[in-house]
């Protein structure tokens, strides 16, 4: 008994040393040392699993999407023809400038079953031929419908018989930022590559213009433009348009046209041949600038507006220099990408609720969206505008755009004032023409143009 008692004393005393080994080596205490009269802060802690793959209902699923985009996204080939760089030869002797074939690859995407298919305007700019292919390795010649440089934005169509593999459009004023999106199209030739981002930002400007881009860190690199942004339904909220990088390839940033521009242009191409595009008649400050800066105006929500077009819905409506524009219908505006974005979805005789902050007190001021009367050409920086009645009859013509306006390198051919009527042959009717037959001028081409001067003469002008 004796024996027992002086066993148990003994295992005792060695649990009690493993007990107290194992506190003072191994075991780590989880505390924080707390200043007398401080509160121990609190801290939340999610009980949710930090993997995708735990996350249950969470969990997000690009399969469904992914299959049902890469379907509907064709591989783009534009064939140029061109004449190479001129030579002395060429004006001594005569000769001809080779032609030169060049070869450019981009995306598109089919928006319907008989063959229509949107892609980005500089995939297809100078195009002499124009093929697409589809996901099953199927080729197609493509016709061109129409253009939108503003947008860069083109409408293509290839003859089918049977329906197509095709994407719905989506509502890209929806799109939330951090929202998961799918990027697909052909980079580098690789046809069909699916990368995933989120929604980076909304409204992104670029220097390119004050064009409105969805901004998305989904890779996107040169062979994309032109091709899908989805979400995870496979509604099509964007088309890949352009990067921003010092090396040409993907860096983290890339940006879609939203689905509503692209749609709207669409719409307006098959409804109208052209882009019909409904302006507010305002100028915006530019918060950039040093007065701007000086004036606070870069720290204001909303659009200031430094000045209102005469005869402009604004002008109508009422709208004054000085206002700060703070909501378009229900989408709140804090800059002027988001303001040019939101009416890029709009055409001439649309009326918009605007709302500005005119010294401190909320107006609301309904305006009529006008047409476009000018607008800045393509290759010449000149600026002209639809004619008026008293144009058309002071220089005898019923087509053409007046020049209003030309870069400092053209000041000594005192070109302000006439009137452009034909370039290479064609007929210019509108400043929708002049856009688009300015846009196709060749570095490489030897242009012309026809003009009208205050006397009816006709004058000719070169562009080498």
């Amino acid at each position: 008994m004796k024996r027992i008692a002086n066993l148990f004393i003994v295992s005792l005393f060695a649990g009690a040393i493993t007990l107290g080994a194992y506190k003072l080596f191994f075991e780590k205490e989880n505390y924080k040392w707390v200043a007398a009269g401080q509160e121990m802060p609190f801290v939340a802690t999610s009980n949710m699993p930090t993997s995708a793959k735990g996350a249950g209902i969470n969990e997000v699923d690009f399969t469904l999407a992914a299959e049902k985009t890469v379907n509907a996204v064709v591989h783009v080939k534009n064939l140029t023809i061109s004449k190479g760089p001129s030579s002395l030869s060429d004006f001594f002797y005569g000769f001809e400038r080779q032609q030169v074939p060049q070869v450019g690859t981009g995306s598109g995407v089919i928006i319907s079953p008989d063959g229509y298919i949107v892609t980005n305007n500089h995939v297809i700019a100078n195009s002499s031929q124009l093929e697409v292919t589809l996901n099953n390795n199927r080729t197609y010649k493509a016709e061109l419908i129409g253009t939108d440089s503003d947008s860069d934005i083109a409408l293509l169509k290839v003859d089918t018989e049977e329906a197509l593999p095709y994407l719905a459009f989506g509502d890209s004023d929806n799109a939330k930022i951090g929202e998961w999106v799918l990027a697909v199209g052909n980079p580098f030739n690789l046809t069909s590559t699916v990368t995933a981002g989120i929604v980076s930002a909304k409204a992104r400007s670029l220097s390119m213009g004050s064009q409105s881009f969805i901004q998305t860190d989904a890779a996107v690199n040169p062979g994309n433009s032109g091709g899908a942004l989805v979400n995870t339904n496979g509604d099509l909220i964007g088309i890949n348009t352009a990067i921003t990088s010092q090396t040409g390839s993907y860096v983290g940033y890339a940006f879609a046209v939203p689905s509503n521009i692209a749609k709207k242009v669409v719409e307006d191409i098959m409804e109208f041949g052209n882009v019909q595009k409904g302006l507010l008649g305002i100028s915006a400050a530019n918060i950039n600038s040093r007065e701007a800066i000086e004036r606070g105006l870069d720290q204001l929500e909303g659009v200031y507006v430094a000045g209102v077009e005469e005869e402009s819905g604004a002008s109508e409506a009422g709208l004054q220099e000085g206002d700060i524009i703070k909501q378009v219908d229900n989408i709140s505006i804090h800059k002027f990408a988001e303001l040019n974005g939101y009416l890029s979805s709009k055409r001439p005789g649309d009326i918009v609720e605007v709302t500005v902050d005119r010294d401190g007190k909320s107006l609301v001021k309904n305006v009529t969206l006008k047409e476009q009367q000018s607008v800045r050409l393509p290759a010449t920086g000149f600026v002209v505008k639809n004619l008026s009645k008293e144009d058309k009859k002071k220089f005898g013509v019923s087509k053409g755009v007046k020049i209003t306006d030309v870069p400092e390198g053209y000041g000594r051919y005192q070109l302000k004032g006439k009137v452009i009527i034909e370039l290479d042959g064609e007929e210019i009717n509108n400043i929708n023409d002049a856009e688009d037959l300015f846009g196709k001028i060749s570095r490489y081409d030897r242009t012309s143009f026809t003009m009208i001067n205050e006397n009816g003469e006709k004058e000719h002008m070169i562009l080498q």
